[in-house]
C-alpha cells in the first residue's frame, strides 16, 4: 500500500467509482481506492502515476477490479461509488458537490473559504497548493455559508452514511486565520445533524479561539506544519512561514488542553526535503505534547510550481512510517481513537497500518 501511494496508479477505466479530484485543497489529483478493506487516496493524475507499474483493470459487474504490478495480478480492489448527495442542488441551484465532497469512503470534506491571502500572492503562496484551481474551473464556490454546509452535511449522512466531516479553509486577512468562519460553520452543522467534526486552520492569534471552536461543536482540530526545517519553510511555504514555529508549538499545547490528547493533529509532508530523522524527531515532540503527527507522502499537483517535483520513494516512506507507527502506538494516540478528520480517515497515508502491530 505504501508503494502504491508513492508510485500512483494507472486506470484502464478512469471513470471507475467516484470521480477523481483535480486541483483544489488536498488531497488532489487522487482517486479513492479500497485495498484489502482499507481505503487509500492514490495519485492518478500526477506525472509519476502515468508511468506507474501499478495498473487497475476495468471493474467487472461486481465493481471489483484487478490490481496489477508489471502485468502480474497482485490484488482485488474496489472503488467507492459516487455518493447520492452529489445529485442534489440547493434551492438557488448550487450543486451539493460544489459545497462539500466525499473523501475516502465515508468522510465529508469542505473548504469553507476557497480563497487564501497566501495563494493570492505569487511571492507568499505555498508552492504545492492548488486551492484556487477548482474555483477557477467552476467546480466549487468561493464561500460556503453555514446554512449550505448544514444542508449538505445532513443529506450526506442521510443518503450516504457519512461518518465524520472535515472543514478546512483558506487563510483570510484576519488575525483569527479562519477560526471565526469555522466556528460559524461548525455551529450550523451540529445544529442540523449529529456528525463528528474536524476544523483545520493556521494557529489563530489568540488561544481563546480553541475554546470557541470547541463550544461551536468542533471535536478535533488540525493545524498543519507541513514542513519543519526553517530554510525549507521559507522556500516551500513563504507566506505561512511568517507564522513562526514557536507559535505552532504554543498553539499545540493550548489546543490539546481544550480538545484532549490525540484530538489535535498536524500534517507533515514527507519528501519535500525534511530528513527522516527530522520528521521522526518532530513527531516525537508532537506526541509528547499530545498531537497526532499525520505524516503523508508529498503528491505533486499539476499546475503548481512543484508539479514536477518527485513523490518520495516507498523506501523513504517506510523508513519514517515503520518507526513512527510504533511511536504512535506506544503513545496511545492511534488513528482509530481520533473522533473526526484526516487522521481518523487515514486515507492519505499508510501510517495507521504501521500502528497495528501494537494494537492489542
Amino acid at each position: 500500500m505504501t508503494e502504491l501511494q508513492s508510485l500512483g496508479l494507472r486506470l484502464a477505466d478512469p471513470g471507475s467509482g467516484a470521480p477523481s479530484r483535480r486541483g483544489g485543497a488536498g488531497p488532489s489529483d487522487h482517486k479513492a481506492v479500497t485495498v484489502d478493506g482499507t481505503t487509500l487516496m492514490v495519485p492518478v493524475h500526477t506525472a509519476g502515476a502515468f508511468t506507474s507499474p501499478f495498473v487497475a483493470d476495468a471493474p467487472g459487474a461486481d465493481g471489483r477490479s484487478t490490481l496489477r504490478r508489471g502485468g502480474i495480478p497482485i490484488a482485488s480492489i474496489g472503488f467507492p461509488t459516487q455518493p447520492r448527495f452529489y445529485a442534489r442542488s440547493t434551492a438557488d441551484g448550487i450543486p451539493y458537490s460544489h459545497i462539500a465532497t466525499l473523501h475516502g469512503a465515508d468522510v465529508l470534506a469542505t473548504t469553507v473559504l476557497q480563497t487564501c491571502i497566501r495563494y493570492e500572492s505569487r511571492r507568499k503562496a505555498c508552492r504545492f497548493c492548488a486551492i484556487g484551481q477548482s474555483l477557477a474551473a467552476g467546480r466549487t464556490i468561493a464561500r460556503k455559508t453555514p446554512q449550505q454546509l448544514a444542508e449538505v452535511a445532513r443529506a450526506a449522512v442521510e443518503l450516504d452514511g457519512v461518518k465524520h466531516m472535515v472543514m478546512t479553509t483558506g487563510t483570510p486577512a484576519t488575525p483569527d486565520r479562519g477560526a471565526l468562519v469555522l466556528c460559524e460553520s461548525a455551529q450550523a452543522v451540529k445544529a442540523a445533524v449529529d456528525l463528528p467534526l474536524q476544523a483545520q486552520c493556521e494557529p489563530p492569534d489568540s488561544d481563546a479561539w480553541f475554546r470557541r471552536l470547541k463550544d461551536a461543536g468542533v471535536d478535533t482540530l488540525g493545524m498543519h506544519l507541513e514542513v519543519v526545517g526553517e530554510a525549507l519553510r521559507q522556500r516551500i511555504l513563504p507566506g505561512k512561514a511568517e507564522v513562526p514555529l514557536s507559535r505552532y508549538w504554543d498553539a499545540f499545547e493550548a489546543a490539546v488542553a481544550v480538545f484532549g490528547r490525540g484530538q489535535v493533529s498536524t500534517y507533515l509532508l514527507a519528501g519535500l526535503g525534511d530528513s527522516a530523522e527530522t520528521l521522526l524527531a518532530t513527531s516525537r515532540r508532537l506526541l509528547e505534547v499530545g498531537v497526532y503527527p499525520f505524516v503523508v507522502p508529498f503528491v505533486p499537483i499539476s499546475g503548481t510550481p512543484l508539479e514536477d517535483y518527485p513523490a518520495p520513494p516507498a523506501e523513504f516512506m517506510r523508513s519514517v512510517l515503520e518507526p513512527l507507527g510504533r511511536m504512535v502506538a506506544e503513545a496511545g494516540l492511534r488513528a482509530g481513537d481520533i473522533k473526526a478528520g484526516c487522521g481518523r480517515c487515514a486515507a492519505c497515508s499508510t501510517l495507521s497500518r504501521y500502528e497495528t502491530p501494537l494494537a492489542a
